[in-house]
């Protein structure tokens, strides 16, 4: 880990404490008004620097570490998707049927996964609740302009919070302020106008500045990355497409020039990628001072431990499902840069430790090495159960392509093709492999679907229909693999609740969103069960 890493978490954990505790007492005030000064310095005369301020909101951002985490937002976006699957193997791995749940769309409300985003994301609002009271009630000694600024921040991530509810769980309460009142619930339409009213009110009064004072947080550009993500995603939300709002937010990020491709797509997942120029906004992890990060403990086999030096012993749960495998282009580097194939080589001594095969017979029975496993995210040496490498939640990639479909959406083809050749030109060694057209993006998606017998062949077709703009889902499939984002592109595409693959036989419309779990249903009488549960 690199020097300024240690120095940056290391103060900003002592900060934090710090600033929590004397936040704290300022808030919540205490009986015994005799005052015992162990200081020179009191609330009266302390005038906080900016990065102090950082860290009396850092209560709010943390919540988000849990995306990597276990069972966390990563599961819910891969595990039910026609990426990843989850099978029984040697050493276990069917943990009550939870994966098999997710895999097969059989969840019901005490599925942990959805819950623990449930959970998560309002912890993360109530946090930023928390602040924007303390703030404006005085309770933290700020001048009035850094007041304006951290409530702006806070709600900006507020409102990234909601456009991951929205998305897992649709009708949620809104909760714009800090209270111990029962909330109300409301509909997904209303959680999506209060998402693009926050953004668009806020995005004035947010920093534009990109660097380490900002990195992490919300600024004008992450504001404007999540307003276009809603927008993309609107007509499953409200009915209503937004195409041309979403050109619109995409074209400001683009414009600032803050911001561009990586020229190595390896980069953007090191484990020192805190500097890359894709980056726009990141949840930061590291090994000793924001340990979440878990997930390559699930998709690595235990002797992945021989092959990349590793300290701890991975658990080796998680595969691809061949049939998203069989899709790429044979040129495309992406394959390679993404997934773990083949004979699997010892660090010290270059000896074969074992062979990944692409094939898994079924979900209910795999032995340790069937199925490619993921590598996306650089393994240190020396890793533990925990990496230095820090989400890409937002990057610049994504902002092109959001742009290429919504494009592509409104009859301009041609266009998106060119966004999407200039994406793909880093993976490509021949620009003419490269290189696509308008009408390839418009054609079905190259994924054979159906489930798969244990000899690989497919034994239930179902629905065969074209995927409109399927090769376009391809392009975000083959660039975004591994980075939680395949459930919600499924859904938009039509294909989630469509489609068979690998065991999986789709279940219905209702499950484009989560139940709303049963203890939360127990503890707020103003829930209701989203329809199908």
């Amino acid at each position: 880990m690199n020097n300024r890493k240690i120095n940056y978490m290391t103060s900003f954990m002592i900060k934090f404490w710090m600033f929590a505790l004397v936040a704290g007492f300022t808030f919540v005030g205490c009986t015994n008004l005799d005052e015992e000064v162990f200081s020179e310095v009191t609330e009266d005369s302390f005038v906080p620097a900016e990065t102090d301020i950082v860290a009396v909101m850092a209560s709010a951002y943390t919540p988000l570490r849990y995306i990597m985490g276990w069972q966390g937002y990563f599961d819910v976006q891969e595990e039910p998707a026609d990426m990843f699957v989850t099978p029984t193997r040697p050493n276990g791995w069917d943990d009550g049927g939870t994966y098999k749940r997710m895999h097969f769309h059989k969840w019901d409300n005490t599925q942990y996964q959805p819950r623990n985003s449930w959970i998560t994301c309002f912890n993360g609002i109530n946090s930023a609740n928390r602040v924007i009271l303390q703030i404006e009630s005085g309770g933290l000694p700020v001048s009035e302009e850094q007041a304006a600024n951290i409530v702006a921040e806070m709600r900006a991530l507020r409102a990234l919070y909601y456009s991951m509810l929205i998305d897992t769980h649709g009708n949620v309460p809104i909760i714009a302020s800090y209270s111990d009142e029962l909330p109300v619930q409301s509909s997904r339409e209303e959680v999506y106008n209060f998402i693009v009213s926050e953004l668009t009110e806020v995005i004035p009064s947010l920093s534009e500045t990109v660097d380490q004072s900002t990195y992490g947080r919300m600024t004008k550009w992450a504001a404007y990355h999540v307003l276009a993500e809603v927008y993309l995603n609107a007509e499953v939300y409200t009915g209503t497409p937004q195409w041309d709002k979403c050109i619109a937010a995409c074209n400001e990020i683009i414009n600032s020039k803050k911001y561009s491709l990586s020229a190595n797509y390896r980069d953007i997942f090191s484990a020192q990628n805190e500097g890359n120029s894709e980056m726009v906004f990141a949840v930061p992890y590291d090994q000793i001072y924001a340990a979440e990060w878990s997930a390559h403990m699930k998709m690595l086999l235990p002797d992945h431990r021989l092959v990349f030096d590793m300290e701890s012993q991975p658990w080796g749960g998680s595969s691809c499902n061949p049939q998203f495998i069989d899709s790429y282009e044979a040129t495309d580097k992406r394959l390679s840069d993404t997934w773990l194939m083949g004979d699997q080589l010892n660090a010290k001594d270059g000896s074969v430790v074992m062979t990944l095969v692409k094939e898994m017979p079924s979900i209910y029975d795999c032995t340790f090495t069937d199925g490619f496993r993921c590598a996306k995210y650089e393994i240190e040496p020396g890793a533990t159960g925990a990496l230095n490498n820090d989400f890409p939640f937002l990057r610049y990639t994504e902002v092109l392509m959001m742009k290429a479909e919504s494009l592509l959406r409104t009859g301009q083809s041609g266009v998106a093709a060119q966004i999407v050749t200039e994406v793909r030109m880093r993976s490509f060694d021949n620009p003419a492999d490269a290189t696509v057209t308008g009408a390839e993006l418009e054609a079905d998606t190259t994924v054979e679907y159906g489930t798969l017998a244990e000899d690989g062949s497919i034994d239930a077709p179902g629905d065969q229909s074209p995927v409109q703009y399927g090769r376009f889902l391809d392009e975000l499939g083959w660039e975004f693999a591994a980075e939680a984002h395949r459930r919600t592109d499924l859904i938009r595409f039509g294909v989630f609740q469509t489609k068979n693959w690998y065991n999986h036989t789709p279940q219905g419309d209702h499950t484009i969103i989560f139940p709303i779990g049963l203890e939360e249903l127990n503890t707020n009488t103003n829930l209701k069960q989203n329809p199908g549960y």
